[in-house]
């Protein structure tokens, strides 16, 4: 419309001036006609030639109306054809987009990635446990020369991994598996520096302590994470009693352990009960539980942090020779390990521990060596 309107002006404005001019040209023409016959032809000559000129271009203002209109026209019809395929394009488009096969495909990408994720953590977990394993094998068949070896490069090569390995639940759970390899190390190349076996214990367990409130801190493990609750606590230190008496007198029945006190005066039962909650059991389930049994959990699942660590805490009893003793200590380790799931209390399963060992190498080898059937 608003080339038509243009087109429109411009041809009345050429007639408008075409009508001014011939009047203008008549008169001219009318003078000169009567002063000069010459000039009278040689005007008539020039006038025809403008007129055939103004009636070009009238024709052609008018072909060029003409082609505005055509143009206006296929505009008007193409512009809803257009826009009506862009609204069909987009909702086609939104469609496909959040349709559930395409939902669908991406969840099936996202589940295969956490999928194999977990299945390398589950490698990468397996690899050092079942290294960490062979070299306790070893130690149960006193190849103890050997052991040491296999754990300090289990040691080395675990130290390695945290450079190497990029995921950093896997950094954590490897971090948490190179204390057992030193426990073992420390354990065997401790000097003696007392006759009493039994002060030997705050030497390896002490200094056990520092790597493992090192893996503690710089993984920030929380208060909850750790077990260290106080609720239910007097139900819980009641409980203990009874079943470390239980326990220790079924592992008392599997090893026949000999007693690490001279006997059983106060002085030397709270020697033996702090040691063994504060420096063994403390130590121990700290280790085991708090940090391996948490991580491995975390990363995995409930039931393959309790078999690992059942395996691993039954494994590092080797030491006794007897694989009773090495079946005996898996039955225990799973035991405490799950009650630690359920109730998350590691003073519990600590003075459960502690009084397991009070009963074991303290009180039970008093009273029952030299008895009859003991």
């Amino acid at each position: 419309m608003a080339l038509l309107s243009i087109f429109l002006e411009d041809i009345l404005g050429s007639n408008t001036k075409s009508s001014t001019f011939q009047e203008i040209g008549t008169r001219k023409m009318s003078s000169k006609f009567l002063e000069k016959d010459k000039s009278l032809r040689v005007g008539s000559t020039s006038y025809g030639n403008l007129v055939r000129f103004k009636k070009l271009g009238l024709l052609t203002n008018i072909r060029y109306m003409l082609e505005g209109v055509r143009v206006a026209v296929l505009a008007l019809f193409i512009y809803p054809q257009i826009a009506c395929r862009e609204n069909k394009f987009t909702k086609n488009s939104l469609k496909s987009l959040y349709s559930p096969k395409i939902w669908k495909i991406a969840g099936a990408e996202e589940g295969n990635q956490k999928s194999f994720q977990l299945k390398k953590r589950r490698l990468f977990t397996a690899i050092p446990v079942l290294c960490i394993a062979f070299a306790e094998i070893l130690m149960f068949l006193e190849k103890v020369g050997i052991a040491i070896w296999v754990h300090i490069g289990i040691l080395i090569a675990l130290s390695l991994s945290n450079i190497f390995v990029k995921d950093s639940e896997v950094q954590k759970i490897h971090q948490a598996l190179m204390l057992l390899p030193l426990l073992r190390i420390i354990n065997l190349s401790m000097p003696i520096f007392f006759e009493t076996t039994l002060y030997t214990f705050i030497f390896i367990y002490g200094s056990l302590a520092i790597p493992m409130a090192v893996v503690i801190i710089h993984q920030r493990y929380s208060l909850e994470q750790i077990g260290i609750s106080m609720k239910n606590i007097e139900a819980y230190m009641i409980l203990s009693i009874p079943l470390s008496l239980a326990l220790g007198f079924g592992e008392y029945l599997t090893i026949r352990t000999g007693y690490l006190i001279p006997d059983l005066t106060f002085e030397n039962l709270l020697k033996l009960t702090f040691i063994m909650v504060f420096f063994v059991g403390l130590v121990e389930e700290l280790t085991f539980r708090s940090i391996l049994q948490t991580r491995i959990e975390q990363t995995l699942s409930v039931g393959e942090s309790l078999l690992i660590t059942t395996l691993l805490f039954g494994l590092m009893h080797s030491g006794y020779g007897t694989f009773y003793e090495i079946l005996y200590t898996s039955i225990i380790g799973l035991f405490i390990g799950v009650a630690f799931y359920k109730t998350k209390s590691l003073p519990f399963i600590v003075v459960l521990h502690g009084f397991i060992n009070v009963f074991l190498f303290g009180i039970l080898p008093h009273y029952l060596t030299g008895r009859i059937g003991f």
